[in-house]
C-alpha cells in the first residue's frame, strides 16, 4: 500500500494506542527486547505494518540513555537528600537519566498486587533498575521486581533479612560505639541513648555499638537511660525530656540520627541545661544541619552521597545482567568531633 504524502505520519503513540501497550513496550518490540511476550511483539509489529509506522532514522543521544527510578516513601529529609545527591551526581557521570518516585500507598486492595501493579508501571515506562531509599515496608516491592527480574537495591534497609534483597549502608553498629567510646573517654559513666525505630536493623545495631562501648568499659547499661521513637526531631525533644527528668539525669545523651540530636539540644535549651558545659550530646549521619546546630554538633559521619553512588553503581551492573559483588554492601563510618561534647563535670 502505498502512503499518502499529505497523510499525517503515524507515530509511536498511534502504534501504541492501536496495541493498548505503552510506547516503552513498543520501542521494546521494535528493538528486539526479549523481556516482552511474543504474543506482544506480533500484536505491535502487526500495527507497524498497518499503520506504516516507520521509525524516525535521526539518532538520538537521549534515546539510547538507561532510566533508573528512586523511591522513598517519607517526606524529604536532610538524610535522604545526602543520598539523592550522590545518586545524582552518578547518575550524570553514568549519562544515566533517574526518575523520583513516591512508593505504593497502602490500601484495601492485595499490597501484593498493588507491588505488582508498580513495579510494571515502572517496567513499561522504560525504567531497567530500582533504587529504594529507606522503605519501611520493601518486601512487596522487592518481590514484584524479582519476579519481573528488574534490578532492585535498598539504600540503610530497615530489615536486611529478605532473601531477594541487595542493599548499602554503612557500618552503624561501630559508628554508634566509636561515639560512645568518645564519651567515655570525657569521662562520661551515665550515656543515654535516644534510638530510631525498634523495627529498624540501622537503629538496632547502633544501639547494640553504644551497649558493647559500655560493656567493654565495664559500665552498666542502665534500661532508664534507653529509649526508642521515630527518626524526628520530636522524638529527641520528648525523649530528652524523659530522660533529663530521671532522679540520676544523664551527663552525655547519644542520638540515633542528627534529626533525633536536634530534638535533644531543643530540649537542654528548654530546661536551661548548657551543651556541652552540663550535657554533651552526640548524632548520627552528619548532615549539613549539624555544623549549624547550636553547639555545633558531635556526630558519626556516614558517606551519605558515597550510599547513593554506589546503589546506582550496583543497580547497573545488575542491569547488565551481572550479579553483584555482594548482596549487602557496607561503606565505613567515621567520628566528627565539634562543640557539643565536653570532658564531664565531676560530680
Amino acid at each position: 500500500m502505498t502512503q499518502d504524502p499529505n497523510a499525517r505520519r503515524a507515530t509511536l503513540d498511534d502504534v501504541a494506542l492501536a496495541v493498548g501497550v505503552s510506547k516503552a513496550t513498543v520501542s521494546k518490540a521494535l528493538n528486539g527486547r526479549d523481556d516482552i511476550s511474543p504474543q506482544t511483539r506480533e500484536r505491535v509489529l502487526a500495527a507497524v505494518a498497518a499503520l506504516e509506522y516507520r521509525p524516525t532514522t535521526v539518532p538520538s543521544p537521549v534515546a539510547s540513555r538507561r532510566t533508573l527510578a528512586v523511591v522513598f516513601d517519607v517526606p524529604a529529609s536532610p538524610y535522604i537528600l545526602g543520598v539523592l545527591q550522590g545518586t545524582l551526581t552518578e547518575a550524570t557521570d553514568s549519562h544515566i537519566d533517574l526518575l523520583i518516585r513516591l512508593a505504593p500507598e497502602r490500601t484495601s486492595r492485595s499490597h501484593r498486587t498493588v507491588a505488582r501493579e508498580w513495579i510494571a508501571e515502572q517496567r513499561d515506562s522504560g525504567v531497567v533498575g530500582i533504587i529504594g531509599l529507606t522503605l519501611s515496608e520493601p518486601d512487596g516491592l522487592i518481590d514484584a521486581a524479582s519476579d519481573a527480574r528488574l534490578p532492585f537495591i535498598i539504600v540503610d534497609p530497615v530489615d536486611t533479612k529478605h532473601r531477594r534483597m541487595v542493599s548499602v549502608g554503612s557500618s552503624n553498629w561501630s559508628g554508634a560505639r566509636t561515639a560512645a567510646e568518645h564519651l567515655i573517654a570525657l569521662g562520661h559513666r551515665r550515656i543515654a541513648w535516644i534510638g530510631g525505630p525498634e523495627a529498624s536493623d540501622a537503629a538496632r545495631d547502633r544501639r547494640l555499638g553504644y551497649q558493647a562501648a559500655l560493656d567493654s568499659a565495664g559500665l552498666t547499661v542502665d534500661p532508664a537511660l534507653i529509649r526508642s521513637g521515630p527518626f524526628a526531631v520530636l522524638t529527641g525533644a520528648e525523649l530528652a525530656r524523659e530522660v533529663l527528668a530521671l532522679p540520676s539525669p544523664p551527663t552525655a545523651i547519644m542520638a540515633a540520627d542528627d534529626e533525633i540530636a536536634v530534638g535533644v539540644l531543643a530540649t537542654a535549651h528548654s530546661l536551661g541545661i548548657r551543651v556541652p558545659e552540663e550535657l554533651s550530646v552526640t548524632g548520627f549521619d552528619d548532615t549539613p544541619q549539624a555544623a549549624w546546630t547550636t553547639p555545633p554538633l558531635t556526630t558519626v559521619y556516614q558517606h551519605l552521597a558515597g550510599m547513593g553512588a554506589m546503589a546506582v553503581r550496583t543497580i547497573l551492573v545488575m542491569a547488565d545482567g551481572r550479579r553483584p559483588s555482594s548482596r549487602h554492601v557496607e561503606l565505613a563510618t567515621s567520628l566528627t568531633v565539634r562543640d557539643s561534647t565536653a570532658v564531664a563535670q565531676p560530680g
